[in-house]
């Protein structure tokens, strides 16, 4: 019989023996490695190992994808260049940008000048005379017709500020004046949604004057002829009230700046506002709006494009046009004199409807036609200031002859129509991409 320890002993050899026939069938069993690495074994010499095999596999992966990361830089790279192109070709060019030489002011006579729809027609014209005197201006606009490019010559310098604000909330900011010209000014703009024209000539008119309340400042309230309405009076001199429809497609220009001025007079008796009042007349010049809807900009647009001159009504209504320069030399003065009561802005010389567009077709040329369209509603039929007070207050009346104000007009909507031109051809072959970011916000202009 075996012994005990002869047992043991044949139960280790059968243990070891089990062990490893295990170890061999799951050893048989594994896929191999070159396999499993994507690699062929006929690629290489019988002699070659699997740890040269596997060195080879993992430097061909760091290859690749240097090869990857070397593409993505160079991409980044062209990118950056592409920027740099951009920016050199553009305005805003940081240190490297030069702006229009300004007057220099010691703080004594240095004023912090608040313009509400600083960006606009008016307030931009306004913005470069106030920069070239020396002052330091801030525009708070919401670009509804105003245009960041009218100020654009100004961004980045020490003396200017944009905001993008509506003045129908509130505005917190330090100004020794403010020219208060926030509200859209064409028909088509203000008809566009009539009710945030009049919360624009109401609240933001409030607003600003309780602005002017807390930081004792001066404010100049921008007016409109069309207080006056259709006119029964003529010439209209400020003591006229007016004829104005409070229904009309009109009204909520209209009477907009009626309830403007009331609220200025209310502020000036009960809380001691320091106000002015300008009624402004017909104005035009460059950066006008193109499709603004008024009779310059129509016009010219039309005979420019050799298309009909369209006349709305019987072209015997009258209008008064002034430069843009005289009527911002004739606010500046308005603020700076002592006079509280309204002041007509305009010029007195009248034309009709019809002679004006004879003028600027003679000064356009081409193949335009005058054609004479059914009346639009509520039109004024004649409009010609008296300003009596500008001369005898402000020692103010116009310079700028209508021949000379609608060349330049003219020469600024042909620069215009080419820009346009261009951004659409860029457009038309596909290099949207390759657009300076401003262009593209003009087109929808």
């Amino acid at each position: 019989m075996m012994t005990k320890r002869k047992m043991k002993l044949l139960a280790v050899v059968v243990g070891l023996l089990v062990l490893i026939l295990i170890l061999y069938k799951w050893n048989s069993e594994q896929p191999n490695l070159s396999n499993f690495l994507g690699m062929k074994d006929e690629h290489y010499s019988a002699d070659e190992t699997i740890d040269n095999k596997v060195q080879d596999k993992y430097g061909k992966l760091l290859l690749n994808q240097h090869k990857l990361e070397l593409e993505r830089v160079k991409r980044k790279l062209a990118g950056l260049e592409q920027k740099i192109r951009v920016l050199e070709e553009s305005p805003y060019k940081g240190a490297m940008k030069k702006y229009p030489p300004v007057k220099y002011l010691n703080y004594k006579n240095r004023k912090r000048i608040l313009i509400t729809g600083g960006a606009g027609f008016v307030g931009s014209h306004l913005v470069d005379v106030l920069m070239y005197q020396g002052h330091e201006v801030v525009v708070a606009d919401n670009f509804f017709t105003g245009r960041k490019r009218n100020v654009e010559q100004w961004l980045g310098h020490p003396n200017f500020e944009l905001i993008h604000h509506d003045i129908v909330n509130p505005l917190f900011i330090e100004v020794d004046e403010i020219y208060h010209l926030a509200s859209p000014a064409s028909p088509p703009h203000y008809m566009y949604n009539p009710v945030k024209t009049i919360k624009t000539n109401t609240m933001g008119t409030i607003n600003m004057l309780g602005l002017a309340k807390r930081v004792m400042a001066k404010v100049l309230v921008a007016s409109t002829s069309e207080v006056y309405g259709d006119p029964t009076v003529h010439p209209q001199p400020e003591t006229y009230w007016g004829h104005v429809n409070p229904i009309g497609p009109r009204a909520c220009y209209d009477e907009g700046k009626r309830v403007s001025e009331t609220l200025s007079y209310a502020y000036a008796k009960q809380e001691k506002v320091n106000v002015r009042v300008a009624r402004i007349f017909n104005t035009y010049g460059p950066k006008m709006h193109m499709n603004d809807g008024r009779v310059v900009s129509n016009f010219i647009l039309q005979a420019l494009q050799n298309k009909t001159i369209t006349v709305y009504g019987n072209g015997r209504q009258t209008r008064s046009f002034q430069y843009v320069s005289d009527l911002v030399d004739g606010m500046i003065l308005l603020m700076e004199s002592n006079y509280t009561q309204p002041i007509n802005l305009g010029n007195p010389v009248e034309h009709s409807i019809e002679e004006f567009a004879s003028i600027i077709k003679g000064l356009v040329g081409g193949k335009s036609e005058i054609f004479k369209s059914q009346a639009v509603e509520d039109d004024p039929q004649r409009r010609k200031p008296d300003i009596t007070r500008a001369k005898k207050y402000l020692n103010w009346e116009p310079k700028v002859s209508l021949k000379d104000g609608l060349q330049r007009t003219i020469d600024y909507f042909k620069m215009e129509l080419e820009r346009s031109n261009q951004d659409f051809s860029e457009l038309a072959d596909g290099r949207l991409r390759d657009l300076d970011p401003r262009k593209l916000s003009e087109i929808k202009h």
